[in-house]
Formats: structure tokens, sequence, C-alpha cells
């Protein structure tokens, strides 16, 4: 009988969502689902359910370095999906693996729970990304990520797309500029008129390339969208395609799943 092919290995670096709506249980059932095989570390522990996320317990930092280093030794990465980190140490502890690969990196740089008050990158999101940059080969910020990141407000998707094009050129990376948290009143010059529809942008090499999905009724509530899409991306760059077609496939897989989410508990929808 023939074996099999071997199914691409992905890296994923993020925080444990007991309720497995988002972070590390949400990205394996992605990255699965994709057709890749996934390996991880967790770097954070949450107590949380459907409800909210009510305490964040960060992973040793250098517990997460050994676990990676002696990972990397043995297993050849084709894509890393970084998520929640729980602490800037922790980020640099992930970096200085990563010297390990060669492997494309997707961050989605999590700050915040989308219900919860409680802090997930003790020590600031600016030291975790002088770590991480050097590394990442795109981001995934959603609206107030973005707006953390680039230092300013943002006030329609014109705006995010001047900041995501702006924090490309700034850390040398792919930027992927969201739009599902942000409102479509009134037309965007940037990225076309387009009431009705979910648009994000990857702004890559001086260029933006725009996609287009159906906007769903509170679709920006189901939990676990960012987490999903980017390791949908990862999945698909570790089975080979480019930045532009696995975006534009992950944002086909997620629209799909927000459409249909699963209702595990009293609280929030998942997207898986």
């Amino acid at each position: 009988m023939t074996a099999p092919p071997a199914l691409p290995d992905v890296l994923i670096c993020a925080g444990l969502d007991p309720s497995g709506g988002a972070g590390l249980i949400a990205d394996v059932r992605v990255v699965s689902e994709l057709g890749a095989r996934a390996v991880g570390v967790v770097t954070a522990l949450t107590v949380q359910n459907t409800t909210g996320a009510i305490a964040v317990e960060p992973v040793a930092a250098a517990l997460v370095r050994e676990q990676l280093e002696f990972l990397l030794s043995d297993i050849e990465l084709k894509a890393v999906k970084i998520g929640m980190l729980g602490a800037s140490e922790v980020a640099g502890a992930i970096a200085a693996a990563l010297a390990l690969t060669a492997a494309p990196v997707v961050w989605d740089p999590v700050v915040a729970p989308s219900r919860g008050e409680v802090q997930l990158v003790e020590g600031g999101l600016a030291e975790a990304v002088e770590a991480l940059a050097p590394h990442v080969a795109l981001m995934t910020p959603n609206a107030f990520e973005l707006e953390l990141l680039g230092g300013r407000r943002i006030a329609n998707l014109d705006d995010a797309i001047a900041m995501g094009e702006t924090l490309a050129a700034r850390l040398g990376c792919a930027v992927l500029v969201k739009g599902g948290h942000l409102a479509c009143g009134g037309p965007s010059v940037a990225a076309g008129d387009a009431p009705g529809e979910a648009i994000d942008v990857l702004c890559h090499d001086g260029e933006r390339e725009v996609l287009r999905g159906p906007r769903f009724v509170d679709g920006e509530h189901v939990h676990g969208t960012g987490c999903a899409l980017s390791s949908a991306i990862a999945a698909h760059l570790a089975r080979g395609a480019d930045l532009v077609e696995a975006c534009r496939a992950a944002k086909a897989f997620v629209a799909a799943r927000i459409a249909a989410p699963v209702r595990p508990g009293r609280g929030a929808a998942a997207v898986v």
C-alpha cells in the first residue's frame, strides 16, 4: 500500500482558550481542516469560556524558547502562525527560536480579548513588535490593534489602509488590513465603494491587493475569526500558495464559517 503524502507542518504559537473557539485549539482545527499538520507551543493559559476571558497567565519565556528550539531541531516547518503572546518576554523567546527556520511567519498581534478586560500582552506591544518584526512575513491586525501599532485613531477603511501601508513600510513585512470591524458607511476611495461587503486590504511591497467578501449581520461578534484567518493563511502558505492566494483563500474559508458559526455555550458563537 502506498503511504499517503506527508502533510506540511505548521507551527502554532498561541494562547490556550479552554472553550476552543480561539487560540491554539481553534488554530489546530483550522490547519488540520486545510490539509496541513499542526505542531505547537502554548504561550499563555487563560481562564475563559464563551462568555469571556477573566484571567491570563503567560508561560515562562525560557520554557517557550526551550520547547521551540528543541522542536525546530527536529521538524522542518513550512509555515508559522503566532497569536496571543501573553508577555513581551515570550515574543523575545519566539524570535530567538525563529532563527532556526526560514518558514514564512504569520503574526496575529492579539492584544485584547473580544469579551473581557484582561491584558493579553504583559510588557507592552512595542517590545513584542521589535522582537518579532524581523522574522514576520505578514501581520494581520484588526482595527483596534492597527490603532495601537500605528499610534493614532482610525475613522474608516481608508485610514486603516493608509496606516497599514505605513506600517508595512516601517516594519518591512506585509500587513493585512482587516475591514470586518470597520463600518462601511460611505464610499472608500482606496478600496472602492462597497456597501454590504467586508473588505480586507493586503499591503505589501508598496502595493495593495483588495480582498472582497460578504458582510454578515453580527459577524464581527463571532469569536475566533482573527485566529482562524491567520491560521488559514499559514496553512495555505505551507501548501505552496503565494501570499495573495493564501490571503484570498483564507478570507473565503473564514467567511463560510462566519455564515454558519458553532454555538458551544451560552455566550458568543465561534468560527470553529
